[in-house]
Order: C-alpha cells, then sequence, then structure tokens
C-alpha cells in the first residue's frame, strides 16, 4: 500500500471504525447533489475588480497548472472562503 497523507489516513481509519454507511437510493442521492453543486457554482453576478498587474499574472499561472480559467480560479478561492474551507497551507504543514 502506497503512504497515506494524513486526509486520506483519517478516512481510512473512519471507514475501518464503520462510521460510512450506504446510500438507501443512491440515483436520487445523486441528484440531489448533481442539483445542489449546480446551484453552488452557477455564476448568475457578474463583479469587476481591479488588481495589481503582478497578481493577476501570477493569478493567471496558478490558474493554468491547475488547468482551468483564471475567472474560475478566483471564483473557486471566493467561495472557499466564504465558506470556511480555505486553508493556508503553512497551517496544514504544522498540523
Amino acid at each position: 500500500m502506497k503512504h497515506l497523507d494524513k486526509e486520506e489516513q483519517d478516512l481510512m481509519e473512519s471507514v475501518e471504525r464503520g462510521e460510512w454507511v450506504p446510500v438507501k437510493d443512491q440515483a436520487q442521492e445523486a441528484k440531489k447533489l448533481e442539483s445542489t453543486a449546480k446551484a453552488t457554482f452557477a455564476k448568475n453576478s457578474r463583479m469587476n475588480i481591479r488588481i495589481a498587474k503582478k497578481d493577476l499574472n501570477a493569478l493567471k499561472i496558478k490558474a493554468m497548472e491547475e488547468g482551468i480559467p483564471y475567472q474560475t480560479l478566483v471564483s473557486s478561492i471566493i467561495h472557499k472562503y466564504l465558506t470556511g474551507k480555505l486553508v493556508d497551507r503553512e497551517t496544514l504543514r504544522k498540523g
């Protein structure tokens, strides 16, 4: 077995403790989750911002590394920040 990172190890231990149960109606659950995801990522508003050229260039490079448009990356960063899921890499290393 390959080396597991902390998140993978935590997940494996959770499964081994029996904390995961099958979904009763997988098709219905999949539709519900798909609908939620579409609503979450619906881009129905426009926002214009001013940003330093060097930051915009760095943002575009990061987006290219991720294989996504830079506007999508910005939207994802904002969404993660607002939902408390944006995590500092330094914090992860220390944890």
